[in-house]
């Protein structure tokens, strides 16, 4: 099990804030856990479709937080 670090947050997201990448880390998820919240978030209605389950409480913490970034990056 890979520990979410800010090098991996940066392969999976690409470039972010201190702030977020240290949100992140604090959920104590790990690096898969932020690839498949970050599937979900950018596309859920393709995941659905697959069938697959809704991800645990990590992965469910981490969309929450890369919902709210996601709709700050839009604003």
């Amino acid at each position: 099990m890979t520990t979410l670090t800010k090098e991996a947050i940066h392969r999976i997201l690409g470039p972010v804030g201190d702030t977020l990448a240290a949100e992140l880390v604090a959920t104590g998820a790990r690096e898969a856990e932020l690839a498949e919240a970050w599937a979900w978030v950018s596309s859920d209605d393709a995941l659905m479709d697959e069938g697959r389950s809704y991800p645990g409480p990590r992965s469910a913490a981490l969309m929450e937080i890369l919902t709210r970034w996601q709709d700050e990056e839009e604003a």
